[in-house]
């Protein structure tokens, strides 16, 4: 059974930083998250999930949500099979449940979501102005 688990999310100011973390465990034919395109998304209260940022499996091209460029940072440590997104200058709007999508198509860094093959439950990061 395949689980992908988000971290890092918590309760900040207007300004501060967090670091997501995204692992997986149990992937398909003994792969690991290193091989798979990793994407960020976001849903607020009320609203639809959107991408934040994406990354592909080397690491080798990243994409950003206009809301996310310049402030966010997606990483990856394939030694530790850990997908990251620093998010730095953190406003009230990024008040959201962030997800992180594994996609198997390792080239792949997609904006879509139903690129992506297995999902975690998400971590609520909630920024008070």
């Amino acid at each position: 059974q395949v689980h992908v688990v988000e971290s890092g999310g918590g309760l900040v100011q207007a300004g501060d930083s967090l670091r997501l973390s995204c692992v997986a465990s149990g992937l398909p034919s003994g792969r690991a998250l290193s091989s798979y395109a990793v994407g960020w998304f976001r849903q607020a209260p009320g609203k639809n999930l959107y991408y934040a940022a994406a990354i592909t499996a080397t690491g080798d091209r990243t994409i950003y949500a206009d809301s996310a460029e310049g402030r966010f940072t997606i990483s990856r440590d394939n030694a530790k099979n850990t997908v990251y997104l620093q998010m730095n200058s953190l406003k009230p709007e990024d008040t959201a449940v962030y997800f992180c999508g594994a996609n198997r198509i390792g080239t792949v860094a997609s904006i879509s979501s139903s690129d992506y093959d297995y999902w975690g439950l998400g971590t609520q990061v909630t920024v008070s102005s």
